[in-house]
């Protein structure tokens, strides 16, 4: 095994202060506080404290991505660690935001998802600075918003943020190594009808027993994702209805009904083929509703497949960096999706923690596993300045 010099005290400080600082995402509720706005504020504060050079941009109200970057020589390539700076909900979550270490593991909300991973960043920032090893390429640490919604974020990062030429995402993976994930696209189906009186409903048109219908073609083209040939790494496409909303009260014929969809793609599949499938299956509804009025809205998040060759110079310096650290390297797909394919380069997801542990009442992460992640890293972006 190789590794490097960690100081455990200040990783573990430094999660912890993470930790204490709730980011939870509002999930397209505005709020005047802006839902990570203290957590970019620490990781801001986190950042200068090692000398970088900080960039920040507000991407929704009061909540904005911050970064910084230990430069280089200029000649080399600029590689991006990036993790998210929200977490999800606490309901239910007894202390939440009170970090303890217990048995080698550190507890609370975004110790696993995903704040550990930003806790690793500043201890490799650490290492390279202490190095004798002189850097080619910039380093970019960033913490992006809103990645457990709409990945806002990283959408805002890849469009205008700093060029890239590669970058590693910190999610949970027990520490293997994810070149490809499915896209993603979350968006609403709405049916209108005509109010009218319950005891007269032949007055109305129920748009819920409209969207009966649309529910019908919409399990028919689910079914037929599910028959499509798999890709190798992300496996078939799908689509879940998650979300239904119609009415007023029982006594009314509803006139709207709404549902919520979840489609996920394959590498080949393109945002134009998935909307072009839907309309054709709005257009099989109305076999049998003919007077069916259903609107498609714009998808609230559009992220295309996580699809990195793994021939990227960025997968073999993490493999080869794996190996020298921990003895394996496995090369799997991630299961969920991430801010990943955003970044608009070749992008590997590799961190500690189990996604078992994400979104969980007991949240915790392994501290030799956050070590071992960190080491990981620091290779990789050694190994990388040869190019």
């Amino acid at each position: 095994m190789s590794s490097f010099d960690i100081d455990r005290s200040q990783l573990v400080a430094d999660l912890s202060a993470m930790i204490r600082t709730p980011s939870v995402n509002t999930f397209g509720v505005e709020s005047e506080a802006g839902a990570e706005a203290a957590m970019a504020d620490l990781f801001e504060t986190q950042l200068r404290a090692l000398g970088l050079e900080i960039g920040a941009h507000e991407v929704l109200k009061g909540r904005r991505n911050v970064w910084g970057r230990l430069k280089g020589t200029g000649d080399g390539p600029t590689i991006l660690l990036a993790g998210h700076l929200d977490t999800v909900g606490v309901d239910g979550y007894c202390g939440p935001f009170e970090p303890h270490v217990k048995n080698g593991n550190i507890y609370g909300r975004g110790a696993c998802d995903m704040k550990a991973g930003l806790a690793a960043y500043l201890e490799v920032i650490r290492i390279l600075q202490r190095s004798d090893a002189a850097l080619r390429g910039d380093v970019i640490v960033a913490g992006v918003i809103d990645e457990e919604h709409a990945m806002a974020g990283s959408t805002y990062f890849g469009q205008h943020g700093p060029q890239l030429d590669f970058a590693i995402v910190a999610e949970p993976t027990q520490l293997e190594i994810c070149r490809a994930h499915k896209g993603q696209m979350l968006m609403t189906l709405r049916t209108t009808g005509l109010a009218a009186h319950s005891s007269m409903p032949q007055s109305g048109r129920n748009a819920i027993y409209h969207m009966g219908a649309v529910l019908t073609a919409l399990q028919s083209y689910a079914d037929d994702l599910r028959a499509r040939p798999a890709d190798p790494m992300c496996g078939a496409p799908s689509l879940s209805v998650g979300v239904i909303r119609g009415g007023d009260n029982a006594c009314s014929v509803p006139d709207f009904c709404e549902i919520d969809i979840d489609r996920r793609t394959i590498p080949g599949e393109s945002s134009a083929d998935v909307m072009a499938e839907l309309y054709a299956v709005v257009e099989q509804a109305k076999q049998s509703v003919p007077e069916l009025e259903c609107v498609i809205e714009t998808p609230f998040l559009d992220l295309p497949p996580l699809d990195t060759a793994e021939t990227s110079p960025v997968m073999q310096a993490v493999i080869n960096a794996s190996m020298a650290v921990i003895g394996k390297s496995d090369v799997t797909a991630f299961p969920g999706s991430s801010d990943a394919p955003n970044f608009a380069c070749p992008t590997v997801i590799c961190g500690a923690g189990d996604l078992a542990q994400c979104h969980s009442l007991n949240e915790y992460i392994s501290i030799v596993q956050i070590e071992e992640a960190i080491s990981i890293y620091t290779h990789a972006i050694l190994e990388l300045q040869t190019l």
